[in-house]
């Protein structure tokens, strides 16, 4: 057991299981003290189960720091804000927060209902949020803090899948969220980054399941993603210590980045940026019209562009 994060005490939602598990493990092995925030539903966010985060409870307890449980959803505004106060009330403080919890459901756009949309969005990027909310009013008073989010390489369309639009838009969401808390809260000690994990994962192996099922991917694409986990990507304990890392004094100066925690290898995203441009000066030019922008978008904008997702006849 280390000592850099001695003192400290942290807020890790999701740490019932999976990725979420392994960091409030990683951060007490540190010597922080944890509040295990868990609803212990399934992955698609239905039903409730204590026993996950009691479990990981005990063992921040076998590691010789003081750990307590929160059973409550983070969609919930006020729920969230219990989950802060319970950090404060039984540690004294709040200095990490790691934003875990996460849900999916497998529809095509044109098939998702609202509710799939919304419930969806509610854990992932409102969930983000209200953690988020509730902790920097006291990590700015104290002018120090960590937060944590996790993304996904998805938002980036890096993974040619499908059927859950509601999960990329919210983790794309939570990466320009992330931007803007590094943003606001850098001035006051308080750093914001996000990851993108790629692990074998109880998510994945359930969405890899429920794309086949749904008639989304066929069977020996389902049985290549399976065996390109086993051999390429380890348990989602790899992704732990990085985020630790990020929470230590050790990463004070680091702030708004994205990283890559894929398998085991390390790495940091880009930000967006214009790669190609056509400039115009709109006092003398004027608008574009429209036979200009036809003949100069393929020449001049869109050189060696491929459609990702050409018509298919045989589609319905």
């Amino acid at each position: 057991m280390g000592e850099r994060l001695k003192g400290k005490n942290a807020v890790v939602t999701g740490a019932g299981r999976g990725i979420g598990r392994s960091i409030a493990l990683a951060l007490a092995d540190e010597g922080a003290n944890i509040v295990v925030c868990d609803l212990g539903g399934a992955t698609d966010g239905t039903g409730a189960d204590r026993a996950p985060a009691d479990a990981v409870v005990a063992e921040c307890h076998e590691l010789g720091v003081k750990a307590v449980a929160h059973y409550g959803d983070v969609a919930d505004f006020k729920a969230a804000e219990d989950m802060v106060k319970t950090c404060i009330g039984n540690f004294g403080s709040i200095d990490i927060l790691c934003n875990i919890a996460g849900i999916f459901n497998i529809k095509m756009i044109f098939d998702m209902s609202e509710k799939e949309w919304d419930r969806v969005i509610a854990v992932h990027l409102k969930g983000t949020w209200n953690l988020t909310r509730h902790a920097t009013p006291l990590m700015r008073e104290q002018r120090y803090g960590r937060i944590i989010n996790c993304a996904s390489v998805e938002y980036a369309g890096l993974m040619p899948t499908v059927g859950h639009a509601n999960y990329v838009a919210a983790k794309g969401a939570i990466v320009s969220l992330t931007y803007a808390t590094a943003r606001e809260m850098g001035q006051y000690g308080v750093t914001c980054n996000a990851f993108t994990p790629g692990a074998r994962t109880r998510l994945f192996r359930d969405w890899a399941v429920k794309t086949v099922e749904a008639g989304l991917v066929s069977q020996e694409l389902y049985d290549e993603w399976i065996k390109m986990e086993t051999k390429k990507s380890p348990d989602e304990s790899y992704t732990a210590p990085f985020i630790a890392y990020l929470a230590s004094d050790a990463a004070a100066n680091i702030n708004g980045c994205i990283f890559s925690t894929m398998g085991a290898s390390l790495g940091v995203w880009s930000r967006p940026e214009i790669v190609r441009e056509i400039p115009r000066d709109w006092e003398k030019q004027g608008k574009w019209r429209f036979e200009e922008i036809e003949k100069l978008v393929p020449q001049k904008l869109l050189v060696g562009y491929v459609n990702p997702a050409p018509p298919q006849a045989d589609r319905e």
